[in-house]
């Protein structure tokens, strides 16, 4: 029996392998019969896509705000959660998406230092109760993880950001792991073929438990 559909979130540092875990997500999916939809924040439609850019570009010329990159997320993923994320739904199709609302607590408030009051206000205001059914979150060493970003080619002005930034996210998406209902952590640091196989076995215990 289908189930009727679900949002699921890959969340991780730079380097942590969100995309190969996706597409074995997309795979585990698309074998129980279900139609699956990919997304990534920032981005997933035209507009979102475009903000993405802005987000990423390092902007040599001008200082990019906290609150400016802050805003940017939200209003990204505001177009992607209207228009692609919640009509997916509405259709009974999975969503799995490459990050969600939890980036932001970890990068903007955890690595931008940025006021939680602000946070939960934007939140509210673009994406009201809405949250994801189950949370992966790929857990990493920064220096590790960054060395394999590097790996893959220039850094763009997130990646940049230093050690630092990325020692208070992670430290932000480990706490905050620990207090959600329907959330894993998974050691990414790992072969690509142990990672996997713990996604799947947290995914299957989940899924299964969906029909019960």
């Amino acid at each position: 029996m289908l189930h009727s559909s679900g949002f699921i979130v890959v969340e991780g540092l730079e380097g942590a392998g969100k995309s190969t875990v996706i597409d074995a997500i997309r795979d585990f999916l698309s074998k129980k019969g279900q139609v699956v939809v990919c997304t990534r924040e920032p981005g997933g439609t035209p507009m979102a896509e475009a903000i993405r850019e802005c987000v990423k570009h390092p902007w040599a010329e001008e200082e990019v705000t906290q609150e400016t990159e802050l805003l940017l997320m939200y209003a990204a993923r505001s177009q992607l959660v209207q228009n692609v994320i919640k009509p997916a739904l509405a259709s009974n199709y999975y969503v799995v998406g490459d990050r969600h609302d939890l980036s932001s607590l970890a990068y903007q408030g955890g690595g931008r230092r940025v006021e939680l009051t602000k946070l939960h206000q934007l939140r509210q205001l673009t994406l009201g109760d809405f949250v994801p059914d189950f949370t992966l979150y790929l857990d990493i060493d920064p220096s590790l993880g960054l060395e394999r970003a590097r790996g893959r080619g220039e850094l763009d002005r997130i990646e940049m950001a230093g050690l630092d930034f990325f020692k208070r996210a992670r430290q932000v998406y480990i706490n905050t792991i620990r207090s959600m209902p329907n959330a894993i952590q998974i050691d990414a640091s790992q072969s690509v073929g142990e990672v996997k196989k713990d996604v799947l076995s947290a995914l299957d215990n989940w899924y299964q438990n969906r029909s019960l």
